[in-house]
């Protein structure tokens, strides 16, 4: 039997069981995030956290993407701006997502990122802030803040080179360019690559396995692992969103925006 935890417009939040689903629905922007979908996130991420009878978390996405990554459309039309009219992308980042990427850290029981689809920006940042992280065949991932001006930010300066070491993770940074998932795997940047046609079945299978194993042991290893790897997560953040801030305000970024809603290459100028 499946239970609705909550009712939010852009995440589907139901537990089946000790295992919880958390399904970014916006399929129709292949799940970018606006200022609803986050909220609605942290919310839902809150809302598994807290509940005691929940023993293991999943989140996905609806259709065919995990997530685009940030909604740029919003980005260039939304309310949450600074004095000189730009993205104010710190208070974004500060109070919207990170939030989210803490919380799924720092919950005592286990996540796993089911990556039905592409996995971009921030997308790709939600899906490594969990703890297994398990691709569709077709799926892909990428860094794909330069093309726009920017750096990766949720988290993602953190994860990626923990997980695949500093030349790749400087590749992805700097040349944004797409990881296919068989790829992924070699790289260790994700645990394993499943095909189209059985996806949905092994991620069942192993949702199933988390949400029936020993619950204080996921936990003690979680705090393990966050000790070694992530410590300096809060700081690593906060550079993160300092430097989105200084670099949102640029004429690159400016350029960049533009480029993607005309569809078109950006023209950087390098200021």
């Amino acid at each position: 039997m499946t239970d609705r935890l909550l009712e939010l417009e852009t995440v589907d939040v139901r537990r089946a069981g000790g295992a919880a689903r958390l399904m970014l629905n916006r399929p129709h922007a292949l799940n970018a995030w606006n200022r609803r979908l986050g909220s609605d996130l942290r919310d839902a991420v809150e809302a598994v956290a807290r509940d005691e009878s929940v023993r293991a978390v999943l989140v996905t996405g609806a259709g065919r993407a995990f997530s685009s990554g940030a909604d740029l459309k919003e980005f260039a039309a939304g309310d949450d701006r600074t004095a000189t009219g730009r993205p104010d992308v710190y208070r974004v980042l500060t109070e919207r997502y990170h939030p989210i990427i803490t919380g799924l850290r720092e919950m005592p029981k286990p996540v796993l990122a089911a990556v039905n689809g592409p996995a971009v920006g921030i997308g790709l940042s939600l899906a490594l802030a969990a703890d297994l992280v398990v691709a569709r065949e077709s799926a892909y991932f990428m860094l794909a803040f330069v093309n726009i001006g920017l750096v990766p930010d949720g988290g993602s300066s953190l994860f990626v080179p923990a997980r695949v070491g500093f030349a790749r993770a400087a590749e992805m940074a700097l040349l944004g360019e797409q990881i296919p998932a068989r790829q992924a795997l070699e790289w260790g940047l994700i645990n394993r690559v499943v095909a189209d046609a059985e996806f949905d079945a092994a991620v069942d299978a192993l949702l199933e396995r988390l949400a029936a194993g020993p619950t204080a042991s996921y936990a003690a290893s979680k705090r393990q692992l966050n000790h070694w790897l992530y410590a300096q997560m809060e700081e690593q953040l906060e550079l993160e969103a300092r430097l989105q801030r200084d670099l949102a305000e640029s004429d690159d970024f400016a350029e960049g925006v533009r480029a993607f809603a005309e569809k078109r290459r950006a023209r950087f100028a390098g200021s």
